[in-house]
């Protein structure tokens, strides 16, 4: 029977473990992931077979299969043309070590989630959380597919928007699991905690999050290619196709790949918010740390700081060395700085909320007391 744990912070060494082991495999995913695009891999498988699929070609003709069904995309007409089977074989892995890592998730997920629930191991709270946690996989897998198949028709790539919504709901999953795993520590409150400050705590994670989702559509457009330069954009602050009015219309946003216009649309407003982000991030550390009375909350936002700050030079780093094709280390990496960016956030802001919903249930309590040994 579930729900006999009263709340989060009750469960079990094992559960708590059970759902790190969940957040790491869901961060590793996202990295795969971002080498499975950058390494032009994700159109390589072109079937959805979710039992078949969980093995690989194991004879020379599954492969020559293989193989000719990706002869038939227009990735291959048109950028990979005359490749070998030993090319093939290499970004067929890595689409296929991105599709295993995912059944593999739902195997360590959800048998101990099974477990756990018919223990009675799970707060109610949790095993709806987790139930939620279950729904957004199995959608994150629907519009797997979807992205895939948005590049086996037309285009040579993956459509850059629902590239975007596949890392999207990725990040999102990512961030919720962390959430419910925070939920499970007994964490101090910090008492000092002032108005405004959950306030700014969730402008920091709503920015950083589009930020992130920016900087999907960065790599879906292959933006980083236009501009490569910095602090300017070749020269310019703003660039002047944004300048001109004929092109801010459906079309240049449908057909991206067509014209600068969206590359340069999008390098501009990933360049901006991340200065935004990094004026407000800054000075929200600043605030926590000089103001904070508990040791968790400053040096979280410290670590938001560096972490920040790293992003930062590993996104310049990048478009500079972005000459005619995207480097893969440095795209990775920077994927990877971006996901540990937001897992620091959500750390943040957990804690910043926790500590104002704390303080105003004190206060609420406070003047009840008072009227309690008054009336006494």
């Amino acid at each position: 029977m579930s729900g006999r744990l009263k709340d989060n912070t009750q469960v079990a060494r094992v559960v708590r473990v059970w759902l790190w082991i969940g957040v790491a495999m869901v961060f590793l995913q996202v990295v795969i992931g971002g080498v499975t695009r950058l390494t032009g891999s994700g159109l390589s498988i072109t079937r959805w077979e979710v039992v078949t699929g969980t093995l690989p070609p194991l004879s020379e003709q599954a492969w020559e299969e293989a193989f000719n069904l990706y002869k038939a995309t227009p990735q291959y007409a048109k950028i990979n043309q005359g490749m070998s089977m030993a090319e093939f074989k290499f970004i067929y892995f890595w689409e296929y070590f991105h599709r295993l890592w995912a059944r593999l998730m739902f195997f360590v997920f959800i048998i101990p989630f099974g477990i756990f629930w018919a223990r009675g191991m799970l707060s109610k709270r949790l095993l709806q959380q987790l139930t939620v946690v279950v729904l957004l996989a199995g959608l994150e897998g629907f519009f797997g597919w979807i992205m895939v198949a948005s590049g086996l028709i037309h285009r040579p790539w993956v459509n850059a928007y629902n590239l975007t919504l596949h890392l999207c709901m990725a990040l999102i999953i990512f961030s919720y699991l962390l959430w419910i795993v925070f939920s499970t520590y007994p964490i101090k409150p910090d008492l000092s905690c002032r108005i405004g400050w959950k306030r700014m705590s969730y402008t920091l994670l709503g920015i950083a999050f589009f930020q992130i989702a920016l900087g999907a559509m960065m790599s879906g457009a292959k933006a980083g290619l236009f501009f490569p330069t910095w602090p300017d954009m070749h020269g310019v602050y703003v660039p002047a196709v944004l300048l001109d009015a004929s092109h801010w219309n459906w079309d240049s946003f449908t057909h991206y790949d067509s014209n600068p216009f969206m590359p340069a649309l999008i390098q501009f407003l990933h360049r901006n918010t991340a200065y935004l982000l990094t004026v407000i991030g800054l000075y929200a550390v600043i605030k926590f740390w000089k103001q904070a009375s508990t040791r968790l909350l400053r040096w979280s936002s410290a670590a938001f700081a560096g972490a920040l700050l790293l992003q930062v030079l590993l996104g310049i780093v990048t478009l500079l060395n972005c000459q005619g094709n995207i480097p893969v280390l440095l795209g990775i990496l920077h994927q990877m700085g971006a996901v540990v960016l937001l897992g620091i956030t959500v750390f943040l802001t957990y804690t910043v909320v926790w500590s104002s919903q704390h303080k105003s249930s004190m206060e609420i309590a406070a003047p009840k007391s008072m009227l309690s040994m008054k009336t006494g």
